[in-house]
């Protein structure tokens, strides 16, 4: 469904210089329309917008109106907004294309309320090429893009005074992921390690026993969730990331309605937006990368850790129903429980998130890595 889009969507486990670069030149795209239901229409199931202002940016006037292929994420957008069950609206998309015009444009014509539409659309050679409708948002969402939140949160860590370094990028059309690493806050994990081996590398974790602190910045721009810092605890053997999302800082997006046409933010606004993540970013650098968080993390788990495992296929079988894992997922995590050789909850919890980093979609190996915590808790004591 994105193939048309005139901008690369997507990145996995990119450096900070290239995910910058990219988020530059989706910058350089993007189109925000707040629109009355009356202005879009279903074509061939694509969306197109009427009568919308152009937008006059550094890159010239770029047409606002015309027509757009929806992500998935924006037909999961229109489905919740119009009512329209999204398994049904998919299947609609890929068996009966006029059925989906029909059943979009007759729920169009019934709402009576604007939206707002976040796409991209092509410049210069591109620029009658179609756009890309990314996300169908209430007309109250507050927009905080990825790149403005990313440099905000690089500010706040400077401002924190910390060394750390990126340990790896994200981009899905959901969601942006900065993973953060602070090697000088570390602390010793004997008791959690003793008996695992990396399934990369084969060290053992009995000499290479170091935890480090570090967080993610994740934000959605499409309505997938808020700004987040989350706490993330890195294992230096086999760079195996726990993130503890129950201690996350999180910042909603919501704000007051929008008037019709393009969006244009306030210089005032954005900076009080931008000025609140850097400093949530500041304040969570100081409780995350924090020496004495790091051991308390580490004892809460090495609690839980040592408890046997006596039948791993059914323990694994356990965690991924209870964590509604595919059966993929399922496999891989009992093949890494196997090649770790820590025959105990712990090496349960090691194995969803070194199996989290082989997984190419981003988006799933984010929610595998943040499931790690309560598979240990199921992996030693069954709930």
């Amino acid at each position: 469904m994105t193939s048309t889009s005139p901008v690369p969507l997507t990145t996995r486990n990119a450096c900070l210089e290239d995910l910058v670069d990219l988020l530059r030149h989706q910058q350089a795209h993007k189109v925000d329309v707040v629109v009355h239901a009356d202005q879009i229409r279903a074509e061939g199931t694509q969306l197109r917008i009427a009568g919308t202002p152009p937008m006059l940016s550094e890159r010239g006037v770029t047409t606002t109106s015309g027509l757009y292929m929806p992500t998935q994420v924006c037909d999961q957008g229109l489905a919740n907004k119009l009512g329209i069950p999204l398994p049904y609206l998919r299947r609609l998309r890929e068996h009966k294309p006029g059925l989906y015009d029909t059943n979009v444009n007759g729920w169009l014509a019934d709402a009576d309320r604007r939206f707002l539409v976040r796409a991209l659309r092509g410049g210069g050679e591109h620029a009658n090429e179609h756009g890309v409708a990314r996300a169908f948002l209430s007309d109250s969402y507050r927009i905080i893009d990825n790149l403005d939140v990313l440099m905000a949160a690089l500010d706040g860590i400077r401002q924190a005074g910390v060394q750390v370094q990126i340990d790896g990028c994200d981009l899905t059309e959901r969601r942006m992921y900065v993973r953060v690493v602070c090697e000088q806050v570390r602390a010793l994990a004997p008791d959690l390690l003793r008996d695992y081996r990396s399934p990369f590398t084969g060290q053992a974790g009995a000499d290479c026993p170091a935890v480090f602190a570090g967080f993610v910045v994740t934000n959605s721009e499409v309505g997938e969730g808020a700004f987040t810092i989350v706490p993330r605890l890195v294992v230096q053997v086999c760079r195996n990331g726990m993130t503890i999302t129950t201690d996350a800082a999180r910042h909603v997006h919501l704000g007051g309605r929008m008037d019709e046409g393009v969006v244009r933010w306030s210089a005032d606004t954005q900076d009080k937006n931008l000025a609140l993540v850097t400093a949530q970013t500041r304040d969570a650098i100081t409780t995350f990368l924090d020496i004495d968080y790091v051991r308390a993390k580490i004892s809460e788990m090495s609690r839980l850790a040592d408890t046997r495992i006596t039948d791993p296929t059914a323990t694994v079988e356990l965690v991924a129903k209870r964590l509604s894992f595919t059966d993929e997922q399922q496999r891989q995590i009992l093949s890494h429980f196997i090649q770790g050789a820590d025959l105990s909850a712990g090496g349960v919890m090691h194995a969803v998130t070194s199996a989290a980093q082989t997984l190419p979609d981003a988006d799933a190996a984010h929610e595998m890595e943040s499931q790690a915590l309560r598979a240990l808790q199921l992996a030693a004591i069954g709930r």
